[in-house]
């Protein structure tokens, strides 16, 4: 059986991490709060994100910016960056 959580994103009960994102206490609200589906679209956004940015991952203000857009991301903000180009699905 599948762990369940409140997603923040889609605001209902859903399949959940299997495993923080990564270690400390944002991994950890990110493993209570934010579903499987949920963080995949936000890797598939991410990688996006560094690719048509060109982003260096190593650099600490695009971590910082990934941060802030991860943050944007998952609650749904409108201002969370696009792609150049990008149109929503219809």
């Amino acid at each position: 059986m599948s762990r369940m959580v409140f997603c923040r994103k889609y605001q209902k009960e859903m399949d959940g991490l299997d495993f923080a994102p990564f270690p400390g206490v944002k991994g950890e609200e990110l493993f209570n709060s934010v579903s499987k589906q949920a963080w995949q679209e936000w890797l598939k956004h991410q990688t996006t994100l560094i690719n048509e940015k060109r982003l260096n991952v190593f650099e600490a203000e695009t971590k910082k910016f990934l941060e802030e857009q991860r943050e944007m991301f998952f609650n749904n903000d409108a201002d969370v960056e696009r792609a150049e180009g990008w149109t929503p699905e219809s």
